[in-house]
């Protein structure tokens, strides 16, 4: 599967059904799910079989990850429940350095035999490869921090949420849709548990417990009379939370600009009114009026722009990429090492402090301690407009002048190495006390825009074409009716130079990607980026419907 079809899946995670059963483990019984798994004394039991027989034969670092990661996957068409997928893997994977040079094996024999077998097999991958190696592995220091634990603070585990109750929540939303106008609907929820256990030669014994979840539909209203059809997807977000995500009590609700009537929330989602509202607004986007092309001031919402931030800035600022180690897949980055070096590279307006984050309660990369052992932290990226830092992992840190990595390292199984991963990367909200409305009052001719639609990018993330879910017209400063047909077209720095406004705090919200790809062989992680709704001047809009 391509990256990009990974993306597209935050739009509608309904493409996995598509996906075999081992992408995520071995299909089991959904009681399974709730099974005890090791205890943590075992796992350090194990972990030191493989620390010493690394030591023992010549190894200078070695760690070990002992996962069991769960899944729960629930499908669902107007009144008719799809595909529910249950699974489980388990294993270790070890990863070492012997003369120089990295070696990693893993195995799903979890005993002390299998994992000194799995462990002499990373040896002599790490010896055999050194012969070609060119220069030794040197790693930044990290801090051993003995036997310590994290768990996502969550308030109820859905895996315990019976699969009726499930099931219940998303045909209740899809008869909600079909009564408001909808035609067809799918919709889906997405349950993750990773249990992790990690331990390294610098003295770390970690054990880590982290929930994921993500609601999602997709409407579709039809027009027999002209054979049109639109749609519109869920404005949720996937989170770091538990099934209390779900509870849909108005927590943290986000009134949309006027006129909108969108169902937007910060901190928990009601899948039935946003399926409502996506319904009536599917059908008014039949007879929405079709852009004119040309030069606006777009007022981006946190669902929207998140998507933009992850393809422009996320991943140009990843290390591996912007040393072209990711020039194989989704390409490179036009935010080289000489840009940074100058200190003045002007990557955005001066209102633009894009950080990275892995410690934001509530986001999908949040946990105590990254796959290497290395405490999570938050640190600027962008700051007052002008490029000041990478994501950097221990082997990639002293690359930029770095003395510790930045704790953003991850693999998605206990069979993948671990390597360098977005963390979340979200741009900071405005100072000054702003709201959307106040945003949108002083527009002439602008366009509103919420959700997350098809996109374009470049190998080097700088040309890019965005879409999105819901347009809004603004003239003389309101929202005067839907438009359709929308895209906007700018290169990265152009459009990070052009965003003249930030809302403050109380507007900031997260957008999440669960199936992010990269590498070779490909590995997934999941990701947030929190915004406000910001503001950017005089964007090229083009007209998806008119051929050129």
């Amino acid at each position: 599967m391509k990256r990009r079809d990974f993306i597209q899946l935050t739009g509608l995670g309904l493409g996995a059904l598509t996906m075999p059963v081992p992408l995520f483990g071995q299909s089991v019984d959904p009681l399974q799910l709730l099974a005890t798994g090791m205890e943590v004394a075992q796992k350090k039991q194990l972990a030191d079989v493989a620390l010493q027989a690394a030591k023992s034969n010549g190894a200078t670092y070695a760690d070990i990850r002992i996962g069991r990661y769960l899944n729960q996957y629930i499908y669902t068409r107007e009144s008719q429940v799809q595909n529910i997928v249950n699974a489980e893997s388990f294993g270790a994977g070890i990863r070492v350095i012997a003369n120089g040079t990295w070696g990693f094996a893993s195995t799903n024999d979890v005993t002390p035999e299998g994992i000194a077998k799995a462990t002499n097999q990373a040896l002599a991958i790490a010896k055999a490869n050194s012969r070609l190696q060119k220069e030794p592995v040197q790693l930044v220091p990290a801090k051993g921090y003995g036997e310590v634990s994290w768990k996502t603070p969550i308030e109820r585990n859905a895996f315990e949420v019976p699969v009726s109750e499930k099931v219940d929540l998303l045909l209740s939303a899809n008869a909600a849709a079909i009564q408001n106008g909808a035609q067809f609907v799918n919709s889906a929820l997405f349950f993750v548990n990773e249990q992790k256990y990690f331990a390294s030669t610098d003295g770390s014994y970690i054990d880590q417990d982290i929930h994921r979840v993500w609601p999602t539909f997709t409407v579709t209203a039809t027009d027999p009379a002209t054979g049109k059809f639109k749609t519109r997807d869920a404005l949720s977000s996937p989170m770091g939370m538990g099934y209390e995500y779900l509870t849909g009590n108005g927590a943290g609700k986000i009134a949309g600009p006027q006129g909108t009537e969108l169902a937007l929330y910060k901190n928990s989602y009601d899948i039935k009114e946003d399926a409502i509202a996506a319904a009536k607004q599917a059908k008014a986007k039949l007879k929405a009026k079709s852009v004119d092309p040309g030069k606006y001031t777009l007022v981006l919402e946190p669902n929207h722009l998140g998507l933009t931030i992850h393809e422009s800035v996320g991943h140009p600022t990843e290390l591996d990429r912007v040393l072209g180690y990711e020039a194989n897949y989704a390409g490179t980055s036009f935010a080289t090492l000489d840009k940074w070096q100058t200190k003045k590279f002007n990557y955005g307006s001066k209102q633009v402090t894009i950080f990275a984050d892995k410690t934001q309660p509530g986001s999908l990369g949040a946990v105590g301690w990254d796959d290497e052992g290395v405490k999570t932290k938050r640190w600027d990226i962008i700051k007052d407009g002008v490029l000041v830092n990478y994501q950097a992992i221990r082997d990639q840190a002293k690359i930029i002048g770095e003395t510790e990595s930045h704790g953003c390292c991850y693999a998605d199984s206990w069979s993948s190495v671990q390597f360098q991963r977005m963390p979340n990367v979200s741009l900071a909200p405005g100072k000054a006390k702003l709201n959307v409305n106040d945003m949108i009052k002083d527009v002439d001719r602008g366009i509103y825009i919420a959700g997350r639609g098809s996109y374009s990018i470049d190998q080097q993330r700088y040309n890019f074409q965005f879409g999105g879910q819901l347009f809004y017209e603004i003239k003389g400063g309101k929202i005067v009716g839907m438009l359709d047909d929308v895209a906007y077209q700018a290169n990265t720095q152009e459009f990070w130079n052009s965003c003249s406004k930030i809302c403050d705090e109380s507007d900031y919200r997260m957008f999440g990607s669960f199936f992010d790809g990269k590498g070779q062989p490909s590995q997934i992680s999941a990701v947030s980026h929190g915004s406000s709704t910001a503001r950017f001047d005089g964007v090229n809009v083009i007209n998806t419907a008119r051929k050129i």
